[in-house]
């Protein structure tokens, strides 16, 4: 199955999409990433196994104790494209490895701009949250300001460069977090399932939770179907 993962992408977001670049066992090995957990535990040789059962019975072991470091032997590298109103959010897990598309170096495509699907409300209760949305004709209005603001904002950014300005002082036209970049991005399953738990919780932002969501239903429960559930029993729901 994982070796279908490598290559795959999911769309999120209207213009947004994620792609697994690589993985780490990479599944030429025929280690999958759980049994590489498993025996990084044990200190063991990679493929050596004590049985199905044996090896989950401990995997479960480590994570409902805590014992993470053997979960930092499995790499995940993707490749994402969102809006910088997302990746504010994602740098702040300084345990992800990042390699950012530069519009120093890149010029921006006319549509390289998200538009939101609703525009939500903020909440009364959480300074940084929102809640609700607004009445579909406000909407409808802010969706058609947005679009305007950026046709114009990139209609004044390829002038600048029409005219011999630098890329990297032309982009300063563009409106800065709704811009999509690229990004080459790199963790190991303990750091991501720390990520995990906070961006796809409820009181995440939108715009980064989707994209959480995304790489735990399309890749991570693929690639690590026992750590997935034991992730799920002991660190997501450990009440249940």
């Amino acid at each position: 199955m994982t070796e279908t993962l490598i290559g795959k992408r999911v769309d999120v977001l209207d213009k947004g999409w994620i792609e697994l670049v690589d993985l780490m066992p990479h599944p030429s090995t025929d280690i999958s990433g759980d049994l590489a957990i498993v025996n990084a535990a044990r200190v063991s040789f990679l493929g050596e196994s004590k049985g199905s059962d044996r090896d989950k019975k401990l995997l479960f072991y480590l994570l409902r104790h805590r014992h993470t470091s053997p979960f930092e032997m499995v790499e995940l590298k993707f490749r994402v494209r969102a809006p910088l109103v997302t990746w504010w959010q994602w740098v702040r897990h300084r345990t992800w490895n990042m390699n950012a598309q530069s519009g120093r170096y890149t010029p921006f495509e006319e549509n390289d701009f998200y538009v939101p699907d609703v525009w939500r409300r903020q909440s009364k209760d959480n300074k940084q949250a929102s809640e609700g949305q607004v009445t579909d004709a406000d909407g409808e209005a802010l969706t058609a300001e947005l679009l305007a603001h950026y046709e114009a904002s990139f209609q004044h950014y390829q002038n600048a460069l029409d005219k011999g300005v630098s890329k990297e002082m032309a982009r300063l036209f563009l409106p800065g977090f709704s811009v999509y970049y690229t990004w080459v991005t790199k963790i190991d399953a303990h750091n991501l399932m720390h990520f995990l738990r906070l961006r796809m919780a409820e009181d995440a932002q939108y715009e980064i939770r989707v994209y959480a969501q995304a790489i735990y239903e399309h890749f991570f429960k693929q690639a690590l179907p026992w750590t997935a559930e034991a992730f799920e029993q002991y660190i997501l729901n450990p009440s249940e």
